[in-house]
């Protein structure tokens, strides 16, 4: 047997290889996605005070670290037992807008495009953000334009672009400056324009791409994410739906409290990355989908004009529910879109500039659930605690450990199909890759394996030759 490794796959947030198993014959026999790296947040937070854990969790990340930070606060906040400011959850959700615009501008234009303007088949030295750049200079400045708004909308709002302290349990630490409202909200329409430009664009190329959407993680699973009363989509509040591969409802605004009655986490022999799993349906077949792909399925709309039309024209092009992997770019432009539309709303709201945005209390519950939508999908962290306030266990399921099965059973479907023969081309590796990419997965924030950590060391000669192996 021989096998491919893809080390590292190239264009994403954190390390991680593909292993493909090839038979005398050339065909793949099977695949192996390993996350290579590993995090001890939940460890090393264990007697730290509750209070530290958004500013020690944010950490975790350097791309979204908004996103721990809101969840980190919101378990923080039910550890106090209280109810934040209205004032101060429309800043944390404002906030959170801005970060997944600047999130989703950095996944499309910069990570994905190259496969998808240059061609996933084109030369590698150029299938990178500088050959965007010289072939389609004007895309590639809507992507830096569209990505510095939404760093200078956070930069604004909590005065440090990267890991802000201004977020804290019961509120944010100041009121928004008329200043800063009026600053961020000079630059909507321009990123407005920007958003649905890029979706015109999208839309009128990517039925190029049918060989891709047929195969790229084109499969039935389930599908998880926030939404509110109404059904429509959230990124800071609302509650857990779960749909089926059909578009059943299986679980309806499932509690914060309540995620282990529906969420298990099994540990992989070859991955660092726990693979969650919908608990009543079991290991491994309780496979769902998180981030961008779930949103749109599990919602039955945005909330906001544009990126509702939006929303309507993607389900009557692609089904009620939306089964290619591929098809995360194009729900991730429709999210940009209503990110973009939703801070317009946010900033429209007088009360938003409020003075009182922040509650006060110690400890009043011994644990505490926070979940919001990260970029990459739905973030939980869950703290226990003892009556001074120090953290005596932590969890955290983070965004693309949901999505671990589902990257799986994607790269061994799109390596099966597009690796064959026994001449090897290197666009067929780059489309494994790609598949990763289309999850836009943040292996660093989501590497905590529980429980089972899985080891190898490999004893290698001078020469290379591997020598022995040790397995824990």
């Amino acid at each position: 047997m021989r096998t491919i490794t893809i080390d590292p796959v190239s264009r994403i947030e954190g390390h991680a290889k593909i292993s493909i198993h090839l038979d005398a014959d050339g065909h793949v026999a099977d695949t192996v996605f390993h996350v290579t790296q590993l995090r001890g947040f939940e460890k090393f937070a264990e007697g730290r005070p509750f209070y530290e854990m958004p500013a020690i969790t944010a950490r975790i990340c350097g791309i979204c670290p908004v996103s721990h930070l809101l969840a980190s606060v919101k378990a923080c906040d039910a550890i106090m037992s209280v109810r934040i400011p209205p004032a101060a959850a429309k800043l944390r959700e404002l906030l959170h807008c801005a970060q997944i615009v600047q999130s989703h501008a950095l996944s499309f234009f910069h990570l994905s495009s190259p496969d998808l303007l240059l061609g996933f088949d084109s030369d590698p030295a150029k299938r990178n953000v500088l050959g965007v750049i010289e072939a389609f200079p004007d895309l590639a400045r809507d992507g830096i334009a569209l990505r510095k708004f939404g760093q200078q909308a956070i930069e604004g709002l909590a005065k440090e672009r990267v890991h802000p302290s201004w977020t804290v349990p019961g509120g944010v630490n100041a009121p928004l400056d008329p200043a800063v409202r009026d600053r961020i909200r000079a630059g909507l329409p321009q990123a407005k324009e920007i958003a649905l430009r890029t979706i015109a664009f999208f839309k009128g190329v990517v039925d190029q791409f049918k060989e891709e959407i047929a195969n790229f993680g084109n499969t039935h699973t389930m599908h998880a994410g926030l939404v509110d009363a109404e059904g429509n989509v959230q990124f800071y509040d609302g509650n857990v739906r779960f749909i089926d591969a059909e578009g059943k409802v299986v679980v309806d605004r499932m509690e914060s409290a309540d995620y282990s009655r529906y969420i298990g986490e099994a540990a992989l022999p070859y991955s660092y990355l726990k693979a969650p799993f919908f608990k009543p349906r079991g290991f491994p077949e309780g496979i769902y989908r998180v981030g961008p792909l779930g949103r749109m399925n599990v919602a039955t709309r945005c909330g906001t004009p544009a990126a509702d039309a939006e929303f309507a024209e993607y389900h009557q092009r692609y089904g009620k529910v939306v089964h290619s992997s591929f098809h995360f770019h194009y729900a991730r432009l429709i999210e940009l879109l209503y990110g973009v539309e939703r801070m317009e709303a946010l900033l429209e709201d007088e009360s938003i500039l409020d003075r009182h945005v922040r509650a006060h209390a110690g400890v009043n519950a011994l644990e505490g659930v926070g979940i919001i939508e990260a970029p990459r999908g739905t973030l939980i962290h869950h703290y226990k605690v003892n009556e001074e306030g120090a953290i005596t266990w932590a969890n955290l399921i983070v965004a693309t450990g949901n999505n671990n099965l589902a990257i799986g059973r994607s790269v061994d479907q799109v390596a099966k199909h597009f690796i064959h023969g026994k001449k090897i081309k290197e666009g067929m590796l780059n489309r494994v890759a790609a598949v990763v990419r289309a999850y836009d997965p943040c292996l660093s924030c989501s590497t905590h394996a529980a429980d089972q950590y899985p080891l190898e060391i490999n004893l290698v000669d001078a020469d290379g030759t591997r020598l022995q192996t040790l397995r824990s």
